[in-house]
């Protein structure tokens, strides 16, 4: 069982970067896909972007050009470097672990999901 906590979140104001991370916890993280996804109020989630156990990366169309994922396998952690933030980017953050490549956008590929974290962009 795999654990993933979220952290990094917070108000920011348009034109803002904020870095999110995601701790994982009760399993082999080196061996795991991580994704971020995202879900405004009233909106369904979305996929953000992912990062494949030996480093690959796939972005979501909304923040592609602004966002860089990565990893740290020694601290089983992966990071949401988010730039110049837009308030249509506020949305609660959530990280997944799945062991599958295939389908990387979608969220039935990820077994294990955190709580999310919140990201408001407002003045």
């Amino acid at each position: 069982q795999v654990q993933l906590v979220e952290s990094g979140g917070g108000l920011v104001q348009p034109g803002g970067s904020l870095r999110l991370s995601c701790a994982a916890s009760g399993g082999t993280f080196s061996t795991y896909a991580m994704g971020w996804f995202r879900q405004a109020p009233g909106k369904e989630r979305e996929f953000v972007a992912t990062i494949s156990r030996t480093g690959g990366t796939y972005y979501g169309d909304s923040m592609k050009g602004r966002v860089t994922i990565s990893r740290d396998n020694a601290k089983y952690t992966v990071y949401l470097q988010m730039n110049s933030l837009k308030p249509e980017d506020t949305a609660v953050y959530y990280c997944a672990a799945g062991l599958s490549f295939l389908a990387p956008s979608r969220e039935y590929q990820y077994d294990y999901w955190g709580q999310g974290t919140q990201v408001t962009v407002s003045s």
